[in-house]
């Protein structure tokens, strides 16, 4: 039983697991579709605009400006 040891290694500092907070303002409108949108999918509202930001990103396109 000498070798049943627990190892507790150093926790990862918030940030470093692949994903970070911040905070944003969004419109009343905006937060009631988010809210319709969670209650029929039981998806959580972060759950939802990572997936919203996640498909925005892969389809936004940039125009250059016309002067």
């Amino acid at each position: 039983m000498e070798n049943d040891k627990l190892i507790v290694k150093p926790k990862k500092p918030k940030g470093e697991d692949g994903h970070k907070v911040f905070s944003i303002r969004v419109k009343d409108e905006i937060v009631t579709e988010i809210e319709k949108i969670c209650a029929k999918t039981g998806h959580s509202r972060n759950e939802l605009i990572g997936i919203f930001l996640e498909y925005a990103l892969k389809n936004c396109e940039i125009e250059d400006s016309e002067n």
